[in-house]
């Protein structure tokens, strides 16, 4: 009897990570109902990375876990296939094998949680993946700004799925905030995730444009309520990305919908993370906010470009007792 337990409990946690968020109707007076203490969140921010300490080996076993989130991006004007692939490899194989070795790690296949790139890229991220189950992630809908007509999202959303990413990060249109057209948004936003399909979407509100820690909370809600997989901080071109306080504005909306509906909304801070400590501070944010339960990949995500190259910095480091020139962990 208690060997059908077990083997229910197992299924049920690895069917759970196929349950998608499917929303909920809108409702315009929750959402009005909604307003957040920024001296509160600040001073609880502050207390995040003071309250624990990860050292020596325990630091070690963060960072390798770390890896696991990121979501290595390129999303610049001068990408080319060439780089995209080299990205590939390095999000296969994003530590050496000698410093695996070294760790006594290198039989957990770690690699990075996805590669994100512009659509003109989803064809050569998914050839050079093949064989992985790395996921292809795609900038859509007028990324970064969202300044383009809804037919024309749409249509890029459409492309971009067909190409074979299968996860889709979406912007959402942040003049829609400043007019108070949550309305607006969420019904966007629902049709995004109609297009999408059974690729997943994460909603990138672009934090450091919304004003107010209460604009995030309410933007992080509609976009739930529409069906979003996952809620982003920032398309990374922001003046402001991801911080803490911001953080944990939406990850505290990311509870309570949990709480109210029993669906998990994933998250992705992004845009600003370059340092290994300052991935431990999100990871120990994730832990305390939200439980052990999200600090998996399909729950949890960086978007980031130059972290992976500090962190492997880092258990260098915790291997030789020195600090390697950062040219020596190049991203691509």
């Amino acid at each position: 009897m208690s060997t059908n337990k077990k083997t229910t409990k197992k299924t049920d946690q690895i069917n759970e990570h196929d349950l998608r968020n499917a929303g909920m109707p809108f409702d315009l007076g929750f959402i009005n109902s909604i307003s957040i203490n920024r001296s509160a969140v600040e001073r609880r921010a502050s207390t995040i990375a003071a309250r624990r300490s990860v050292k020596k080996q325990h630091q070690a076993a963060w960072l390798l876990k770390a890896i696991t989130f990121i979501d290595l991006t390129t999303l610049a004007g001068d990408d080319t296939p060439g780089k995209v692939k080299r990205l590939c490899q390095k999000a296969k194989q994003p530590v050496s094998k000698d410093l695996l070795e070294a760790l006594g790690v290198s039989d957990l296949n770690i690699t990075t949680g996805a590669i994100c790139v512009y659509h003109n890229m989803i064809n050569t991220a998914v050839c050079a993946l093949k064989g992985t189950n790395i996921p292809v992630a795609a900038v859509s809908t007028g990324f970064p700004a969202g300044q383009s007509p809804l037919p024309i999202k749409l249509s890029e959303i459409t492309a971009s799925v067909s190409e074979g990413a299968t996860e889709i990060d979406i912007v959402i249109s942040r003049e829609k905030i400043f007019t108070g057209d949550w309305q607006g948004i969420y019904d966007e936003v629902k049709a995004f995730r109609t297009a999408c399909g059974d690729a997943h979407i994460k909603t990138i509100l672009a934090t450091g444009e919304l004003a107010t820690f209460t604009n995030v909370a309410k933007a992080s809600w509609v976009c739930m309520m529409a069906g979003a997989d996952f809620i982003k901080t920032s398309t990374g071109k922001e003046p402001v990305n991801a911080t803490l306080p911001v953080s944990l504005v939406m990850v505290r909306a990311i509870r309570e919908f949990y709480q109210q509906t029993g669906v998990k909304v994933g998250y992705k801070p992004a845009g600003g993370i370059q340092k290994a400590k300052q991935a431990i501070d999100f990871m120990i944010l994730m832990k305390e906010e939200l439980g052990n339960e999200w600090l998996d990949p399909h729950l949890f995500r960086f978007g980031a470009s130059s972290l992976l190259g500090d962190i492997e910095r880092q258990l260098e480091h915790h291997v030789t007792g020195c600090y390697s020139a950062s040219h020596r962990h190049a991203i691509s």
